[in-house]
């Protein structure tokens, strides 16, 4: 089969062996894989990835002298099914999958991130192989490249959700690519209003805007953090009034920061703007080495949440809300390519301009 394949530091488009399912997984043909800002980072990063995943206490790891595919942001089509398969779901169903690939050693379950391995090839591949158990059909007619950004969107939902909030919470997201979007997109499912993002990228702030952001802002133009203040204060508030610094009268409505760029110092810049007693989730991921100052979250009480991917539940509820138009994907998706074009596409992804998500079709 063709496959985009990541070999000694390149992309390449490369033949490759056709997988093999193996007991309760399923054959399935790509139809369509996003490109995320992960796989990237491997790209340019590989080496320091698997160290600091390792460093950390993650089972994760890949053999840089090895073929691996990345890809694991997919929608696929059922092609055959493994040894031990209930085949519930026909050849020529439509399914999307958490990119998980689970294998079994007599009771001792193997779990491999599919996209992140070199056994199990991920998305940029014309074929994968997938668990039966963790397949879920595409509903309601939902488009085939609207599915594939269900991982994704996924994300930002788990994020949202680990922010615990009320509609009285006034959110704050700074950076507005993919995952400052999918934010975007769970704070408005949520009702959570008014909604402020900000992002230098014009484009960016333009699709902040189509996926539900009330207020978008340039930072160069407008503070972030005071137009926060100046939405989160009620009539009659005074910061100077004593009854105020005693915690009684009118209070500032409660603030939600999502970092959402992961690049060193954003944590910082959020810490000296937050107003007291947020909440800054982290949900940008940043794989350098960062430092801010503790004192500035000691003096105003922050309360700093890191979130990482999503549960099975959340994965589930996320495409369901793309089939039920609760998420409208369809602005975010701004070019498509075979797997010849994968290298191109990393590149031209750099550019906020010009694109926000790239899909490969490896059928192409």
């Amino acid at each position: 089969m063709r496959a985009a394949v990541f070999r000694q530091g390149d992309l390449v488009a490369a033949t490759i062996p056709d997988p093999e399912p193996q007991a309760g997984q399923v054959l399935v043909k790509t139809l369509a894989c996003g490109i995320c800002g992960s796989d990237l980072h491997a790209f340019h990063h590989a080496d320091k990835m698997v160290e600091t995943a390792q460093r950390s206490g993650s089972s994760f790891s890949m053999d840089l002298t090895r073929d691996i595919v990345f890809g694991h942001e997919f929608c696929a089509e059922v092609l055959d099914h493994g040894p031990g398969t209930e085949k519930k779901l026909k050849a020529g169903t439509r399914v999307c999958s958490m990119p998980l690939a689970i294998t079994m050693n007599g009771d001792k379950a193997n779990v491999q991130p599919v996209g992140y391995s070199n056994t199990m090839p991920g998305g940029f591949a014309e074929q994968m192989v997938l668990n039966e158990l963790m397949l879920l059909e595409v509903p309601n007619g939902l488009p085939t490249e609207q599915a594939a950004l269900t991982e994704p969107m996924a994300v930002g939902w788990h994020a949202v959700q680990k922010a615990n909030m009320t509609t009285e919470d006034i959110p704050l997201v700074i950076g507005c690519g993919p995952v400052g979007l999918a934010v975007i997109a769970g704070l408005k499912i949520k009702g959570i209003h008014p909604i402020i993002a900000a992002d230098f990228s014009p484009a960016r702030r333009k699709l902040a805007e189509q996926m539900g952001a009330d207020i978008v802002l340039d930072p160069k133009v407008d503070a972030p953090y005071a137009r926060w203040t100046k939405e989160a204060t009620p009539e009659g508030y005074d910061p100077t009034n004593i009854m105020t610094l005693l915690g009684m009268g009118p209070k500032l409505r409660p603030g939600v920061i999502f970092e959402c760029v992961g690049v060193p110092g954003v944590i910082q810049q959020i810490f000296e703007g937050a107003p007291r007693q947020a909440r800054v989730v982290v949900v940008g991921v940043c794989m350098e080495q960062d430092k801010f100052e503790p004192f500035f979250g000691i003096n105003k009480e922050l309360n700093v949440q890191f979130v990482l991917g999503y549960t099975p539940e959340e994965f589930a509820l996320t495409l369901t809300h793309l089939a039920e138009g609760k998420i409208d994907g369809s602005p975010l998706v701004t070019g498509k390519v075979g797997v010849e074009g994968v290298k191109e596409a990393f590149s031209e992804l750099g550019n906020p301009e010009k694109h926000a998500k790239i899909l490969v079709e490896p059928w192409r």
